[in-house]
């Protein structure tokens, strides 16, 4: 079983080291590469003022978050709910860093992520897989065709339910083409892809033949590229050598 946790998080600003803390965190729950329904969702109160420029990015007001817990009454259930899986994060040392302060400033010591866990970046992913292009989530999702028009504003748990769709997308895009009992999953680099058995008894697929209309207008279009191109047509290329 390959558990993964797809996880993001709402701060008060960008630099822990300045006393900044979280206020959101989302994690949903992926095995064997299918959302399971689980997720592990809360609002923080930081008990510190969040910053103008974080602010305008979630939305997430100090008066919200005024009788929400404190990040040490929710650390233990965090924990349990992510330990041991791989976790799948967009920018990932940014919330690593602010996870590892967050319990870094608790009583009772308790472990680092990644004490817990293995990370993947999914930002460093699409910097490799797409270099030179913008590698946001909302792009990644332009580019992947992932749905985010609810996303006006940021939020942790939509966000991770977004970036889980992107990386099914970006590593291995569809991952079910039939129904089948026995689906193996195979892997090459960063490239995943879905082996699936289907039933021996599966009714046979209809043939569907060209109409001699079809095959005529095709082979007008083949003598219309054989006349412009340089080396001819591809395609009539390819059919002498399969049936040479």
């Amino acid at each position: 079983m390959n558990r993964q946790i797809v996880l993001d998080t709402e701060t008060t600003g960008l630099e822990p080291e300045h006393g900044h803390r979280i206020i959101e965190i989302g994690a949903v729950e992926l095995i064997d590469r299918k959302l399971t329904g689980r997720h592990f969702h809360r609002y923080l109160n930081p008990q510190r003022e969040i910053d103008d420029g974080a602010l305008a990015v979630h939305g997430i007001t100090s008066d919200f978050l005024a009788d929400k817990p404190p990040f040490g009454d929710v650390a233990d259930d965090f924990l349990a709910f992510i330990d041991g899986a791989e976790l799948i994060i967009h920018n990932a040392p940014f919330d690593v860093a602010f996870i590892d302060y967050e319990l870094g400033r608790l009583e009772q010591a308790r472990r680092r992520v990644e004490d817990a866990c293995t990370v993947v970046d999914t930002l460093a992913m699409a910097r490799h897989k797409h270099p030179g292009q913008k590698n946001s989530l909302d792009a990644l999702c332009r580019r992947y065709d992932v749905d985010n028009s609810q996303r006006e504003l940021h939020g942790a748990l939509l966000d991770a339910e977004i970036l889980a769709d992107v990386y099914l997308m970006m590593t291995g895009g569809q991952t079910m083409l039939f129904v089948s009992d026995e689906v193996e999953t195979s892997s090459s680099g960063s490239d995943v892809y879905i082996v699936v058995r289907l039933p021996v008894d599966r009714p046979r697929l209809r043939i569907v033949a060209a109409t001699q209309t079809e095959l005529d207008r095709h082979g007008a279009m083949l003598d219309d590229i054989d006349r412009r191109a340089r080396s001819g047509s591809v395609w009539r290329s390819q059919a002498l050598a399969l049936a040479d």
